[in-house]
């Protein structure tokens, strides 16, 4: 790849992306163009430290900016106020029983300075695709019967590569996501990969890493032995609750 513009990706949906390190400084991140979104194409891209990221009516484009915002597992924070509020929450916390409604809550998620979604109809799919071989998971927030939270992302070893989260009532993203942490971080997996900066993940704990550090980090996890499927009986059911008694401020 030339520095005057992105990879141009082969047809086929196993060829191999370009290194991460080859990645435009402007736009920031901006690697490729083109290709599909098929499981292995994507499998492939978040391996490599890669995403899709493109609106509407415009080509795929895969991103990996540097440097990339993630969470250590135990670095998840909590207002003192807001764990207050949680120890009397009725709320109960499950993964994988709503992934598709989990997509669509946050394709419908107003966000400041954004118009429109890039969760588009093909995304959706893709990911469902990718849930339904075991590769994607959502994490969900529940008042009774109501979905009012949810996180979702990519799994591969041991690295969750996280992609969007919604909030349906206050604080329901900040409950998917420590849960979410908390969980992860039992099982030994440390990091959750939030691609871009955004300060109010900044004000939960979200750290910068240097593309270099997320890159060798991530190639190392991704390698390591971990089950492929549905989370929803090893992930169990969480109480918010129990999250505020857990969860640092």
């Amino acid at each position: 790849m030339s520095n005057k513009g992105p990879y141009l990706l082969d047809d086929a949906s196993d060829a191999p992306f370009p290194p991460a390190e080859l990645a435009l400084r402007e736009p920031d991140g901006l690697l490729a163009v083109g290709g599909d979104l098929s499981p292995v194409r994507l499998l492939n891209a978040y391996a490599g430290g890669v995403f899709p990221w493109f609106s509407e009516g415009q080509p795929l484009l895969w991103w990996s900016p540097d440097p990339r915002m993630v969470f250590r597992t135990d670095g998840v924070h909590l207002s003192s106020r807001f764990r207050r509020e949680l120890r009397a929450s009725p709320w109960r916390i499950r993964a994988d029983t709503a992934f598709s409604d989990v997509m669509r809550a946050c394709a419908q998620a107003p966000r400041p300075g954004q118009d429109g979604t890039w969760i588009t109809d093909d995304m959706h799919r893709a990911y469902v695709a990718l849930h339904q071989l075991g590769y994607a998971h959502s994490v969900e927030v529940f008042d009774g019967e109501a979905l009012v939270g949810g996180i979702y992302g990519v799994a591969i070893g041991r690295m969750f590569f996280g992609e969007s989260m919604f909030s349906g009532r206050s604080g329901g993203s900040k409950v998917a996501l420590a849960a979410l942490a908390h969980t992860l971080h039992d099982w030994g997996w440390p990091l959750i990969d939030t691609q871009v900066e955004n300060p109010h993940l900044m004000r939960m704990g979200a750290e910068h890493l240097p593309r270099p550090d997320f890159l060798r980090r991530i190639r190392e996890l991704v390698q390591q032995p971990a089950d492929v499927g549905a989370w929803t009986g090893r992930f169990g059911e969480l109480s918010a609750a129990f999250l505020a008694e857990t969860t640092t401020t």
